[in-house]
C-alpha cells in the first residue's frame, strides 16, 4: 500500500498532540493551586499526576485485554472514529471540573483529570499509527519527533495560558483571595477546543489505517529483553519528564533557589516544556530532505529560534525573561549532542541520558540559577527520548510488535507514580534534595541505551537503524 506524503491531513492528526501537551503541562499550574486551596502535603498534591497518568495505563490495559480477547476494537469502529470518541471522552472530563469546583471537591477534580486522561489514552493508541502511516516506516521516529514538536508547543503555551486564565497576569492576587472556582473558565475553554477538534477530524478526509495483526495470548513479547527493559525505560522517562516540572513549584519556593510562590512560576514551567519543543523541533529535521550542510546549520538555528519563541510568548504576557539568557549555554550543549549523535536512536539516547544525569547531579550540588536551570535542562534531554526508546524496544519483535507497543503505552504509568514518590521524599526531606529521583531515572535510561547494543548483537539485529514499525 502506498503511503501518503505529509499534507494537511497529517497536521489534522498531530493537532491532538497539541492537546496532550497543553493539558499535561497545565497540571504543573494546577498542582500548587490545589495544594494551597485544599491544604495538601506535597505527596497529596502529586495525586494530580497520579490521576492523569494512571488513566493512560488503565486505558492501554483495557485496550490490550479487549484486543487479546476479541480482536482490535479500533479496527471494528475505525481509527478515525476512535480518535473522535477519544476527544469526546476528554471533553466530558473537562466538564467534570464544573461540579468539582462548585462542590469544592478535590476527588472530583482528580476524576476530571482521570477521564481526560482516558480520552488521551485512546487518542494516543490511534494517533501514533496515523503519524507512522505518513511516509517511510524507517523515518517514523523523525515524524514522531515532528508531531512531538507540536505537542511541545502545547506544553510551552499551556502553563502561560492557564496561568493567565486563573490569575489574570503575572502579579496575581494572593492565594487566599482566590477560590477553586477559578478553574471553571479554562475548563469551558478546554471543552470547546476538544469539541472543535473532534468536529474537524470527523469531517476531514483521513487515509484508512488498519491493524490486521492480532495479539498473541502467549504474551510472547516478554521474551525479548529489549522490550522488557524498554518498558522500564519508558516508565522512567515519562516519570522523570513529569516529576521535574510537577515538583518545581515547591523547588522555586525555597529561598536558596528563587523564593517565589506558585503565582509567579509559570514562565519557568513554560521554559521547561519549551525545552522539549526545542529538542523535538531539532530532532524532526531528518524528516525533511536536507543537505548535510543545511542540516548542520539548522541544528543550531532551529533550537535558538524555538528558544526565541518561548521567550517571546512569555514576554507578551509580561514575564521577566532576562534570566532566560542564562539558559543559552544549555541550549548550545544540546545542539552539540544532536550533531554528534546523528540519526542513531541508540547513540542519541545514550548521549542525552548521560548528559541529563550529569545535569541533575549539578542541580543537586548547587543552588540559585545554576541549580534551577540544570533541572530545567532535563527538558532538553528528555525531548526525543520517547521515539528513541520506543524504536529500540519494539525493533525485532516481529509478530509481537503490536503487543509490545501496547505494553509500552501502559508504562506511561511512570508519570503517575514517580512524581508522588518525589513528593513523598520532599515531605520527609526538602524539595531540592528530592530531585535525587531524577538522577536514578536518567541513569537507568542511559544504561538501557548501552545495553541494547549487546542485546541486538545477540539477536543479530542492527542497532544502527531501529525503525518504528506499525
Amino acid at each position: 500500500m502506498n503511503q501518503p506524503k505529509i499534507n494537511s491531513s497529517f497536521f489534522v492528526i498531530v493537532s491532538v498532540f497539541f492537546f496532550w501537551g497543553f493539558v499535561a503541562a497545565s497540571n504543573s499550574i494546577l498542582i500548587p493551586l490545589f495544594k494551597e486551596k485544599f491544604q495538601l502535603s506535597q505527596f497529596q498534591s502529586q495525586l494530580v499526576d497520579l490521576a492523569f497518568y494512571l488513566a493512560y495505563a488503565v486505558g492501554a490495559l483495557i485496550y490490550f485485554i479487549l484486543s487479546a480477547l476479541g480482536g482490535d476494537p479500533l479496527n471494528k469502529i475505525g481509527y478515525k472514529k476512535g480518535l473522535v470518541y477519544g476527544l469526546l471522552l476528554s471533553a466530558l472530563g473537562s466538564l467534570i471540573f464544573i461540579p468539582a469546583a462548585d462542590n469544592n471537591s478535590y476527588p472530583l477534580l482528580l476524576l476530571a483529570l482521570f477521564v481526560i486522561g482516558l480520552g488521551f489514552a485512546i487518542q494516543q493508541i490511534v494517533a501514533n499509527p496515523f503519524v507512522l502511516h505518513f511516509g517511510d516506516k524507517k523515518t517514523g521516529t523523525h515524524r514522531l519527533n515532528l508531531a512531538g514538536g507540536i505537542n511541545s508547543f502545547g506544553t510551552t503555551i499551556g502553563p502561560v495560558i492557564l496561568s493567565y486564565a486563573l490569575f489574570g497576569h503575572i502579579n496575581a492576587p494572593k492565594p487566599e483571595d482566590m477560590g477553586i472556582e477559578a478553574v471553571k473558565t479554562p475548563a469551558f475553554i478546554l471543552f470547546g477546543l476538544f469539541m472543535s477538534c473532534a468536529t474537524l477530524i470527523w469531517y476531514s478526509k483521513l487515509p484508512h489505517v488498519s491493524n490486521t495483526e492480532k495479539f498473541n495470548m502467549d504474551f510472547g513479547a516478554f521474551k525479548y529483553p529489549q522490550l522488557t527493559l524498554g518498558m522500564v525505560a519508558i516508565f522512567m522517562y515519562v516519570g522523570v519528564e513529569v516529576t521535574i516540572q510537577s515538583n518545581m513549584a515547591a523547588l522555586l519556593k525555597m529561598p536558596e533557589i528563587k523564593g517565589i510562590d506558585h503565582t509567579k512560576i509559570s514562565h519557568f514551567i513554560s521554559l521547561y516544556w519549551g525545552s522539549l519543543m526545542i529538542g523535538r523541533w531539532t530532532g524532526s529535521l531528518s524528516v525533511f530532505k536536507l543537505s548535510k550542510t543545511a542540516k548542520l546549520c539548522l541544528q543550531f538555528l532551529v533550537p535558538f529560534a524555538a528558544l526565541g519563541i518561548v521567550c517571546y510568548i512569555n514576554y507578551l504576557r509580561g514575564s521577566d525573561i532576562s534570566e532566560f539568557y542564562l539558559y543559552i549555554p544549555f541550549v548550545f550543549l544540546a545542539c552539540l549532542l544532536f550533531v554528534f549523535s546523528g540519526d542513531n536512536p541508540s547513540k542519541t539516547l545514550l548521549y542525552l541520558a548521560s548528559t541529563a544525569t550529569i545535569m541533575m547531579i549539578i542541580g543537586l550540588m548547587s543552588s540559585g540559577d545554576l541549580a534551577l536551570f540544570s533541572f530545567i535542562s532535563g527538558g532538553l534531554f528528555c525531548s526525543v527520548m520517547w521515539p528513541c526508546i520506543f524504536s529500540l524496544a519494539i525493533n525485532g519483535l516481529g509478530k509481537y510488535t503490536n503487543q509490545g507497543s501496547s505494553l509500552l503505552v501502559m508504562m506511561i504509568l511512570g508519570g503517575a507514580l514517580i512524581p508522588p514518590l518525589q513528593g513523598w521524599i520532599a515531605d520527609h526531606s526538602n524539595p531540592h534534595s528530592s530531585y535525587i529521583v531524577t538522577v536514578f531515572c536518567f541513569a537507568y535510561i542511559a544504561w538501557y541505551a548501552f545495553a541494547t547494543r549487546r542485546i541486538y548483537k545477540k539477536q543479530n539485529i542492527s542497532f544502527e537503524e531501529a525503525p518504528v514499525a506499525v
